[in-house]
């Protein structure tokens, strides 16, 4: 495999985010939709005759260890006994902690990448079942369709949605996970929806009030966005997005960004970039 090829992880948009309920375990049932966009991390993979599994570049505040790409790695290299290890060069594009799944695609690209390079043939049904165990996100990236997911974010159906245009506000805030499930004041208990391609932002997000009321930075952009679209929370945040229906448009609203924000404008896209690469490459 040519190793100088760079991988593509893409970002994902929650067009929606409900909790149906909390289980007896702790875990949180939840309903959503994943559609991916061009925004993407890029992956480049090379043979290491020794079983070490190294990231060769550092990424601020993610110790190697803990990176979702060396243990996604890892663990394929256990559960398929394989003795050859890999060096990972990761150039972060898709901004941390904010709810675009960056960590979780770069571990769903290693996991599918690997299987190719290692020629462990495992099937995708087999290598979602692995990415479970990394993250609830990680098996979206592996099976690379636009879905609706239901369960803890493992149960998909495919979809088929409009590849809008987003346009992408990071505000910079990293929120985390783990404490906006811990809030006390979330709602855990939303009505069942039936399986639906929605529209952007449409069923709403649990996560967008308790973000808004700790962070006033996103609360701002919230409205300043709202008076040229209808802005929504993807994943946990902290990013803030809008569809529209051409890249112009989007490209306009990018023109106006607040300072000290970034703002991206990526294409919606039904079918992963890192699929399309896999079946063309």
């Amino acid at each position: 495999m040519d190793t100088s090829i760079s991988w593509l992880a893409p970002a994902k948009i929650n067009l929606f985010l409900r909790i149906t309920r909390q289980r007896a375990d702790g875990m949180h049932e939840l309903q959503t939709a994943f559609q991916f966009v061009d925004l993407c991390d890029q992956l480049q993979f090379s043979p290491r005759q020794d079983a070490q599994i190294i990231r060769s570049t550092d990424i601020a505040g993610v110790p190697s260890e803990q990176d979702l790409c060396v243990r996604a790695g890892l663990l394929l290299q256990k559960i398929a006994n394989v003795k050859q290890g890999v060096d990972i060069a990761l150039m972060k594009n898709i901004p941390m902690g904010g709810g675009l799944g960056g960590a979780s695609s770069n571990a769903a690209t290693t996991l599918l990448v690997l299987n190719k390079m290692w020629s462990i043939n495992a099937n995708e049904d087999e290598l979602a079942e692995l990415g479970k165990q990394l993250g609830a996100d990680v098996p979206v990236f592996v099976r690379g369709q636009a879905a609706w997911a239901e369960g803890v974010g493992e149960q998909l159906t495919p979809i088929e949605m409009e590849e809008c245009w987003y346009l992408i506000i990071n505000t910079g805030i990293h929120v985390s996970t783990a404490q906006m499930f811990a809030y006390s004041q979330l709602t855990r208990n939303s009505p069942q929806l039936t399986i639906c391609p929605p529209k952007p932002g449409e069923f709403g997000n649990v996560f967008e009030p308790v973000v808004r009321a700790q962070h006033p930075k996103i609360d701002l952009v919230f409205d300043w966005l709202g008076s040229y679209s209808h802005p929504f929370l993807t994943g946990t945040g902290g990013c803030v997005v809008a569809a529209f229906a051409d890249k112009k448009s989007a490209v306009e609203i990018q023109s106006r960004c607040p300072q000290g924000m970034t703002a991206y404008v990526a294409q919606a896209r039904n079918t992963s970039p890192l699929k399309t690469q896999l079946q063309t490459g």
